[in-house]
């Protein structure tokens, strides 16, 4: 099984510098892709099926194309590195920013080049500081070896690549949002259109991708498009970072052909439950995905398969949910976070998310009545899709209503014995 995204990772360890990363054949792909005209990178990258790996899924070419292109595109054009990591649950772009800092750089030149960027930022989450000091020092190097900055390699190419450290904030990793944050405005979503593929940063073309969304692309560029397909278990091209975490026998994040099913990951990598818990259930991509239970187990893990099994991949990190801990106080945890981090740009968001806290928060210390359900069923149906400015609201209400409908008996048990069973 080749594992292309963590090949020169070994955790607790240093990156490789320059001189070992090119040695491992890194770099190639920029000389390669640097020979092509954009199109034909944007052709490979295409046939690739390479889907945005933040948790959206929308194929990367595709948002590569909406970019004008040609002497009459405006100018400056960016492209920005999401990396402000901070979906509860997840952990996978920290060890790719962490253990193999070249890679993402290397991806940033060739989706630049591709949509002829002139300028390029990793906006990083403020926490992340052993990956700040490392992008840093690899930023650096790059540039010494020619690989940034003007004429790049000596072709008529050139870019500039900054590191932006974000004051940290979850609303940040919508685009838009990070785009007035880079600005240095309040980080409020946008509204669209238009795209910021037309009118992103400073009102220029943008792209923005996430971390391992551009981790593949040199990859990609080196091996081809047939090679990433067969990667994959799906008609998703690639391997997927997959992450667990709570209550199994081996927390941890792996790397496995796109499409693996979820029972595999849990039961093989994860070794399953520890001793003495059941599984009840779990979130798979992240905190603001719907909840799988045990009879959806055997469910693939890419983005289609997880629809249609009425959740979503997202970021592909999964929280357990155990049978001895309560499901409504870890609602109650999810939505309190999610409701803190309301930017409070439109009223269902910072509103609605305030009153579901309260009426979690009630249920947990037993003053929970029949009525509540109903009310948390109406937030959850009016947070849905289409009811807020982003995505925010949406995310934070898909926990909620999948609690609701799977762990109902939980919530009726808190109002009967007005007290959390679990405490």
């Amino acid at each position: 099984m080749e594992t292309p995204l963590t090949n020169n990772i070994s955790p607790g360890k240093e990156p490789a510098d320059l001189r070992q990363y090119e040695n491992a054949g890194g770099y190639a792909a920029v000389r390669k892709a640097l020979r092509l005209a954009p199109a034909e990178v944007m052709a490979i990258v295409e046939e690739s099926n390479l889907r945005g790996r933040g948790g959206a899924g929308f194929p990367t070419a595709k948002k590569w194309s909406f970019v004008p292109m040609g002497d009459d595109a405006p100018r400056p054009k960016y492209l920005i590195c999401n990396a402000d990591e901070m979906e509860p649950g997840t952990f996978k772009d920290r060890l790719l920013l962490e253990g193999d800092p070249h890679q993402l750089i290397e991806g940033m030149i060739i989706s630049a080049y591709t949509v002829q960027a002139d300028v390029a930022y990793i906006f990083l989450r403020w926490a992340y500081k052993l990956a700040a000091e490392r992008l840093e020092s690899a930023l650096a190097e790059a540039y010494r070896q020619g690989y940034l900055g003007k004429n790049i390699l000596g072709s008529e190419y050139s870019l500039e690549l900054h590191l932006h450290v974000s004051a940290g904030r979850y609303i940040c990793g919508e685009e838009t949002a990070l785009l007035n944050a880079l600005e240095g405005k309040r980080a409020n979503p946008r509204a669209k259109p238009p795209y910021p593929q037309v009118s992103g940063l400073w009102g220029k073309p943008t792209v923005v991708n996430s971390v391992e969304t551009l981790c593949n692309v040199p990859h990609i560029v080196n091996r081809g498009a047939a090679w990433f397909k067969n990667l994959s278990r799906s008609a998703d091209g690639g391997t997927k970072l997959y992450g667990v975490s709570g209550r199994v026998k081996k927390p941890g994040l792996w790397e496995l052909p796109m499409g693996t099913p979820i029972r595999e990951i849990l039961e093989e990598h994860a070794g399953g439950m520890q001793g003495g818990y059941r599984f009840r259930g779990l979130l798979p991509g992240g905190a603001s995905t719907n909840f799988v239970v045990a009879d959806q187990l055997d469910v693939a893990m890419d983005f289609d398969s997880m629809q249609v099994a009425g959740s979503r991949l997202g970021t592909g990190a999964m929280i357990i949910l155990d049978d001895k801990t309560c499901p409504v106080g870890m609602l109650l945890n999810l939505e309190h976070f999610f409701a803190q981090e309301s930017c409070g740009w439109c009223t269902p968001c910072w509103s609605g998310l305030s009153w579901i806290e309260q009426i979690l928060q009630g249920l947990e210390e037993g003053s929970g009545q029949s009525s509540d359900l109903e009310r948390l069923q109406s937030h959850a149906r009016l947070l849905g899709p289409g009811h807020t400015f982003c995505a925010l609201a949406p995310g934070a209400a898909e926990p909620l209503q999948s609690g609701l409908k799977h762990f109902g008996d939980d919530f009726h048990r808190h109002i009967r014995e007005k007290r959390c069973p679990w405490r």
